[in-house]
């Protein structure tokens, strides 16, 4: 039987296993990044929400935090109720009804007429017969009256009768339940016009209050339509609030109005809803999906870098929850300007960083998809999404030429103006009166843009450091004369120092040939050396004497003093907190190589044959990039060069190649990504940038001798000119 801690431990296993693929990291944070933007846009910072009931005596002054148009629901329902209690009753007669009381009439008097002839009954057998056929009360005098009367009167009365009945039944409406009683007295009214005797009379009365019942019905279904009818042809009641406008007073009774306001403008605490939540979360991913279909398609490397990718996503989250901060500050002083608070989201602060450290067409689509997710997390107000779109491209463009980090406030000031120009322009399209307009983009533009640079600048050096990154802002300030590095370099080992500045040179022609990060490439070749700065006087171009103290060490130590510098060199680099790029370019600009010089010489002194390569070679690692292993046959390169004496193009050109093709035989290059074809680009460079450094030069004639020269002549004929004077 599986255990607690067995099963733990094998549900440990399964994760780290999961973990360890590429995918499911990759999955695991695509989706930690869809739900973390979903709750930014969907989920209110600090809500001011409000328990208001209609009765209920409001405790403080609510203000409209933005301009609305809503349908109040309330006054339109209570529209459409008056209009359908309007329509009036809809009746539909039932014609067997009237059949059935004409029936029962006639009935009725056959039943009496055949008491009244009756000539085997005498007066008092008829009163009786009467009395049992007549369901409703008559007096005795009037029943004995009947009872003497012939069979024709009564046939004439009952046929008197059924057309009064025909007449109010089946003419007009009807006889309604409400109007039974009126009808009743309205025929009884007509039946005392009609001069019948007592007998008849009463027994017309009797018979029409008995057998009269209402005919029409109300016609319910065909009311229902004539309602809906009526209450559809209702407009809906819109209401319009403007923003800062007061929506309730302190002191004052809430009424259904009011908080038809509040809702329309969020200021309840209404269901959460989940529908709407559902949309962003939806609508976020589909923008997600639109960002990485265009890396997949336009830009590989970064879609195939699960570090650039996480990186994006920070960007994104990052500046998303300091907008959303932003919005949800609350003035209550100034309820207008703070509703204008979406146009301080520092969106080109994103377009800044994702320029800067991966891509600058990449940084405009990511502007554009935040500028659409700001529009939303403003309560669908695009007027924002605008503005923000406009500031996150005026950023992009403002870091494209960078020579320093100061550049960035520059661009936080072409950010801050266009913001301004952005924010006064939508102002007037949306009708945004001048008096809130002006303050609002002069304050609003200018906050954001400068909000920006320092969102930029505060966040790039961790970015750098969290991600291996080495941005251009950084590796300009390094490439400085005056930086610290640089100048102690120059100082303490100047040969080395002009030595460098050649790598640089012929390393940034070789990038720009084949593809490849030229700013690194120089900025690392500045420093590929500055190990040298520990023991400067043991490499030869800092040796300013004749002395050479590897004349007086053994080989052995002279291999481990020179290669040593790498090392030193990482490690000085590593304390100075330069870029990983730049150590990269220290480690493995000398890959494996061999040490040929003391090689040859350890193998001159020592004729025992227990020499070995292995000794004589740097420690590595070879190059792993195109921009390291550029740099390392620039060093080659230029070292070899500055040693000939005769520096015809042939000849250099024929040495250039020899050292990369060494270089490519002694499998320094097997780890970098570099081809043939890129070898001889890089050949070609080097060959063009050392012709310009070691061309041939004319030989100037001798000017001191010839100054000379002319300074005797020019006193021969002063002594000649004196000589005449005197004669």
């Amino acid at each position: 039987m599986l255990t607690f801690s067995v099963v733990k431990e094998k549900v440990k296993s399964v994760f780290l296993m999961l973990a360890r693929q590429r995918k499911v990291r990759r999955g695991s944070a695509a989706v930690l990044f869809l739900v973390l933007i979903s709750i930014i846009i969907t989920v209110s910072f600090f809500p001011e929400k409000n328990n208001l009931v209609a009765g209920q005596v409001s405790s403080k002054t609510i203000k409209a935090p933005k301009s609305i148009v809503f349908e109040d629901t309330y006054k339109t329902n209570e529209k459409r109720r008056l209009a359908a209690e309007k329509v009036d009753l809809i009746y539909s007669k039932d014609p067997q009804v009237s059949v059935a009381v004409k029936e029962d009439i006639s009935k009725l008097a056959d039943m009496v007429c055949s008491v009244q002839g009756d000539e085997s009954l005498d007066v008092a057998g008829k009163i009786a017969g009467l009395r049992s056929v007549i369901t409703f009360e008559m007096n005795a005098k009037n029943i004995q009256g009947l009872a003497q009367s012939s069979p024709a009167d009564t046939r004439e009365v009952g046929a008197k009768l059924k057309q009064l009945v025909t007449e109010v039944m089946e003419t007009g409406d009807g006889v309604t339940q409400d109007r039974l009683e009126e009808v009743r007295t309205s025929l009884t009214e007509r039946v005392n016009g009609m001069r019948l005797s007592k007998p008849y009379e009463e027994f017309s009365r009797g018979v029409i209050n008995r057998y009269l019942r209402p005919n029409s019905f109300v016609d319910y279904r065909r009311m229902k339509q004539e309602q809906e009818e009526a209450m559809s042809s209702v407009p809906p009641v819109m209401v319009s609030v403007k923003s800062g406008e007061k929506i309730i007073g302190e002191g004052e009774v809430v009424t259904q109005e009011h908080l038809a306001k509040l809702r329309a403008l969020g200021l309840t605490r209404p269901e959460l809803p989940v529908a709407s939540i559902i949309g962003v979360f939806l609508l976020v991913a589909l923008l997600m999906l639109v960002v990485l279909f265009y890396l997949y398609q336009q830009n590989r490397e970064i879609y195939e870098h699960s570090g650039h990718l996480y990186l994006l996503g920070i960007i994104v989250v990052m500046v998303l929850a300091v907008g959303k901060a932003i919005i949800a500050i609350n003035v209550t002083q100034w309820p207008e300007f703070g509703a204008q608070f979406g146009y301080m989201v520092p969106l080109a602060a994103a377009g800044m960083l994702i320029a800067i450290l991966l891509d600058s067409r990449l940084a405009v689509l990511v502007v554009a998809v935040m500028s659409l997710m700001l529009g939303v997390m403003t309560g669908n107000q695009l007027r924002f999404g605008l503005v923000g779109l406009i500031s996150g491209i005026t950023g992009v463009y403002s870091v494209s030429k960078l020579s320093q980090r100061g550049d960035l406030v520059r661009a936080g000031v072409f950010t801050s103006l266009a913001n301004i120009t952005a924010i006064f322009v939508v102002g007037l399209a949306t009708g945004t009166s001048l008096g809130l307009l002006v303050p609002t983009s002069l304050v609003m533009g200018f906050i954001s843009g400068i909000l920006s640079s320092i969102l930029t600048n505060g966040s790039l050096p961790f970015f750098e450091n969290t991600f291996r990154l080495t941005s251009p802002v950084r590796l300009l300030e390094l490439s400085q004369p005056n930086n610290v590095l640089l100048k102690k370099l120059l100082t303490e080992a100047p040969g080395t120092y002009h030595h460098s500045i050649i790598v640089g040179n012929l390393a940034e022609a070789a990038v720009d040939a084949v593809g490849g990060d030229s700013l690194l490439v120089r900025v690392g070749a500045y420093y590929h050396d500055i190990g040298k700065i520990k023991r400067p006087y043991f490499f030869i171009e800092n040796q300013m004497s004749c002395d050479n103290p590897h004349d007086k060490i053994a080989p052995s130590l002279s291999t481990l003093i020179l290669t040593s510098h790498v090392k030193d060199g990482v490690e000085m680099a590593k304390e100075n907190k330069l870029p990983h790029g730049i150590i990269d370019i220290i480690d493995q600009h000398h890959g494996t190589g061999l040490v040929k010089y003391f090689f040859h010489k350890a193998l001159e002194n020592d004729r025992t044959e227990s020499v070995t390569e292995e000794e004589y070679r740097y420690e590595g690692p070879k190059p792993q990039t195109r921009e390291s292993a550029i740099v390392m046959l620039a060093d080659s390169v230029e070292a070899a060069v500055r040693s000939m004496q005769n520096r015809t193009p042939g000849r250099v050109e024929g040495l250039v190649r020899k050292i990369i093709k060494d270089k490519l035989y002694d499998e320094q290059l097997e780890e970098c990504d570099l081809t043939f074809k890129d070898l001889d680009a890089i050949a070609t460079s080097f060959v063009r940038v050392l012709s310009g450094i070691f061309h041939s030069r004319v030989e100037y004639p001798d000017l001191a001798g010839e100054i000379e020269r002319r300074a005797k002549n020019v006193g021969s004929r002063k002594q000649l000119a004196g000589r005449s004077g005197g004669r």
